[in-house]
């Protein structure tokens, strides 16, 4: 692979449920280490993109990483690929510790001192739970079980990060920790693809971003570009 080959590279993108499209011709890329964001309203088909990019939802068009074409490919072959995926919702096994829960983002590492490594890196970036290994995940507040679902994720050590309206329903003082978290990680070298509804915190971390309307990209641009713009303000800003 050589260094201009795009992370993430999509083109022409058809996709949507029992034969109806909700993504129209969307195009996008993201370079290696890259931060970017998609916002736009509850129905424009955010997370339909992403969930598109993990193989669970069919498609038509090119979805290509690191020059790899992923449509039709199955998607328990994708996180092996280096894509983890953090859905809306959090999604933590209840009833299983906080610490297996992360542990089963590592399914594939054979290496235990890699394994080790690699949970001590989630620790590190989330030192609460750390705290609260032996605890049953389904006790833990919203926040906690986000910081649980991510660092699921990270076990992947991925190279594309996907989250999906991390922020949703969670305290200010747990999105700003997560704001924080998400830039330690993009710092770290791993790609970030961010959906999000919380359009300030989404152009307050990403570099890059675009706007998804009625499934079409409609804008993209610099975070500072779309901030700046009067149709973004006005419908995602309120101001």
């Amino acid at each position: 692979m050589t260094s201009d080959v795009p992370l993430l590279s999509i083109a022409d993108l058809h996709a949507g449920y029992d034969g109806v499209d909700v993504l129209h011709a969307v195009s996008l890329s993201m370079a290696a280490g890259e931060f970017v964001c998609v916002i736009g309203a509850n129905t424009a088909g955010k997370s339909t993109l992403l969930r598109t990019v993990s193989g669970l939802v069919s498609a038509r068009g090119s979805i290509r990483f690191e020059g790899q074409e992923l449509v039709g490919r199955p998607a328990h072959r994708i996180p092996g690929l280096g894509i983890a995926h953090v859905p809306e919702g959090r999604h933590v096994f209840p009833d299983m510790s906080v610490d297996e829960n992360v542990m089963l983002g590592a399914f594939s590492v054979r290496d235990a001192a890699d394994l080790g490594r690699r949970r001590e890196h989630v620790l590190e970036m989330f030192p609460r739970l750390r705290e609260r290994l032996g605890q049953a995940a389904g006790t833990l507040s919203g926040g906690e079980q986000q910081m649980v679902a991510i660092g699921r994720a990270l076990m992947l050590a991925p190279r594309l990060l996907l989250l999906d309206e991390p922020s949703h329903g969670l305290a200010p003082k747990v999105v700003d920790e997560l704001h924080d978290t998400f830039l330690a990680i993009s710092r770290s070298g791993t790609g970030i693809l961010l959906v999000e509804q919380n359009t300030s915190l989404a152009l307050s971390v990403a570099s890059r971003g675009y706007v998804l309307e009625s499934g079409r990209i409609v804008l993209e641009g610099t975070s500072a570009e779309l901030s700046g713009n009067d149709a973004v303000r006005s419908a995602y800003l309120g101001l």
